[in-house]
C-alpha cells in the first residue's frame, strides 16, 4: 500500500492503528539513545588490551632511540608515522602525528588558515567574505567549525557516487573567496555513500580560483568496512591530485580513535611535501610534540596495518548484525509505503533516512516522545537547516542489538504516524 494513494477516510483508519501501537510503545517507556555515532561498550572492550601494551618496567624508547617520556619529535614518531601512512596509503614521510582527534586537527588547519593564511596567502582574516562548499547530507562537526569561523557554507548536493562535481567544479572555478570543501570520502557520514573513482579524479583535477583552496578529506572510515570480503574501494586522493599536477590542492586526515578507544586514538594530517613545510612553521610555535607515550602504545598493540584490520574485523562483527537488523525492520515496516528511503551502508557508523518532506522534525520530537534519542533534524545541513525538513540519521552502533531493534521498530511507528497525519492534512487543505 503507497500512503499517498490512499483517500482521507482510508488515511485516518490507517492512523487510528499507529496512533495505538504509539501509545503502546509510549507506555514500556523506552530509553534508547541512538543520537551519535559512537562505539558500543563491547566494542570499547575490545581494546582493553592495550592498557597491557606498557607498563612501569616498558622501554619507553621508539625505534629511532628516542625517550618516548620526553619533548621534541614535533611531527611524531617514525613508526607511528608509518602505520597510519600504511593505513590511509600515504608516505611516511608525508603524514603528521597529532593527538587524539582529527577534528581538532581541521579545526587547527581553519583558525591557522584564517591567521597566517595558506602558504604566503592572504590570511583569511583579513578578507571580506570567505566561503566553503558543504556536500550534504553531511558530517555535522565539520559545519560547527565553518560556522564558528562565520565561514558561507554553500549546500552541494550528494549523489550516488560522491558530491555533485559540476556545481563543485564551477563554482570553485569561479569565486575566489570559496577556500575550501569538507569531504568524507568513504562510507559518507551520514550516507554511507563512497565516492567513485571518476569522483576522486575530478576533485584531484579541479582548477579553483583560489590558490589557497583546500579539499578537506577526512578519511575517517577508511577501514570501516562492514563486510571484509566485499569492501568498498577509494582511490586515494594524495596521489591522484599529484598526478593531476595538482599535489598541494589537499589535506587528508585520519585517527585511530574508533579503531583503538574513542577518546585516546592517534590523529594524523597528511598532505604535500609543501603544505606540511607551511604547516609545521606554526605547529611548532603552537607545541614542542604531542603525546609520544601514546603514539608508541598504539603501534606496540597494532604493530602494523594487519593488526589494524584484524581488530576492525571484530569491530564488523558487532556493528554488522545490528545494521542488518536495522535495515531488516525499515524494509520490513517503512518498505512499499512510499514514505521514506533509507541508505544501506557497506561500512562507518551510520543510517541516512529521508522521509516525507516536511516530516523529519516532528519524528525525532516524537521519538523523543516515547524515549529514542536521535540526532536532531537538520543536523547534516549547514546551520541545521534542512531544506526539505526530510532527513535523519540514525545511528544504530552504541545500544546493544535488542534494543537497536526496539529503537528502529519505534521509529518505523513514529514515521508512519507522522506522515499519515501530514498527508491527512494536506489533501484536507488541497
Amino acid at each position: 500500500m503507497i500512503y499517498n494513494d490512499l483517500n482521507i477516510e482510508e488515511l485516518e483508519k490507517e492512523l487510528v492503528k499507529v496512533k495505538k501501537e504509539f501509545n503502546r510503545l509510549k507506555g514500556l517507556n523506552l530509553s534508547i539513545n541512538m543520537s551519535r555515532g559512537q562505539p558500543s561498550q563491547e566494542q570499547l572492550d575490545l581494546s582493553m588490551p592495550m592498557m597491557d601494551v606498557l607498563n612501569s618496567k616498558a622501554d619507553l624508547r621508539c625505534e629511532d632511540g628516542i625517550d618516548c617520556r620526553n619533548y621534541g619529535v614535533l611531527g611524531g614518531i617514525s613508526e607511528a608515522k608509518k602505520l597510519l601512512g600504511d593505513l590511509i596509503e600515504v608516505p611516511a614521510r608525508n603524514i603528521i602525528i597529532y593527538g587524539n582527534s582529527s577534528i581538532n586537527v581541521m579545526y587547527d588547519q581553519v583558525a591557522r588558515s584564517f591567521a597566517k593564511g595558506v602558504m604566503g596567502s592572504t590570511p583569511w582574516c583579513k578578507l571580506d567574505k570567505v566561503k566553503w562548499l558543504c556536500p550534504v547530507p553531511g558530517y555535522d562537526r565539520h559545519f560547527a567549525i565553518t560556522e564558528y569561523f562565520g565561514i558561507e557554507m554553500i549546500n552541494i548536493p550528494m549523489n550516488q557516487d560522491g558530491p555533485d562535481m559540476d556545481l563543485v567544479e564551477k563554482l570553485v572555478s569561479e569565486d575566489e573567496s570559496i577556500k575550501g570543501i569538507w569531504c568524507v570520502p568513504k562510507y559518507s557520514n551520514p550516507s554511507g555513500i563512497t565516492y567513485s573513482k571518476e569522483v576522486v579524479n575530478r576533485f584531484a583535477h579541479l582548477k579553483p580560483k583560489a590558490k589557497d583552496f583546500r579539499i578537506y578529506w577526512d578519511n575517517a572510515y577508511s577501514v570501516h568496512h562492514l563486510y571484509f570480503d566485499n569492501p568498498d574501494y577509494l582511490d586515494e586522493i594524495l596521489n591522484e591530485c599529484k598526478k593531476a599536477g595538482n599535489p598541494d590542492i589537499v589535506y587528508k586526515f585520519t585517527s585511530t580513535s574508533k579503531i583503538s578507544f574513542p577518546g585516546s586514538g592517534i590523529a594524523a594530517l597528511a598532505a604535500s611535501d609543501a603544505n606540511l613545510i607551511d604547516i609545521k612553521k606554526q605547529l611548532s610555535i603552537q607545541t614542542i610534540g604531542y603525546d609520544k607515550v601514546n603514539q608508541l602504545r598504539q603501534v606496540r598493540y597494532f604493530k602494523n596495518l594487519d593488526g589494524i584490520k584484524e581488530q576492525m574485523r571484530k569491530h564488523a562483527a558487532i556493528l554488522r548484525p545490528k545494521f542488518e537488523a536495522a535495515e531488516e525492520i525499515l524494509d520490513a515496516n517503512l518498505g512499499g509505503l512510499g514514505i521514506g528511503n533509507w541508505t544501506k551502508p557497506h561500512g562507518g557508523y551510520f543510517i541516512s533516512y529521508d522521509g516525507y518532506n516536511g516530516t523529519a522534525k516532528e519524528i525525532v520530537a516524537k521519538c523523543k516522545e516515547i524515549g529514542i534519542l536521535l540526532t536532531d533534524a537538520g543536523a547534516a545541513f549547514p546551520y541545521h537547516l534542512d531544506p526539505n525538513d526530510s532527513n535523519i540519521r540514525i545511528a544504530p552502533s552504541a545500544p546493544q542489538l535488542d534494543k537497536v531493534k526496539e529503537a528502529i521498530y519505534a521509529f518505523c511507528v513514529v514515521s508512519k504516524m507522522v506522515t499519515l497525519q501530514k498527508l491527512i492534512n494536506e489533501k484536507k487543505e488541497g
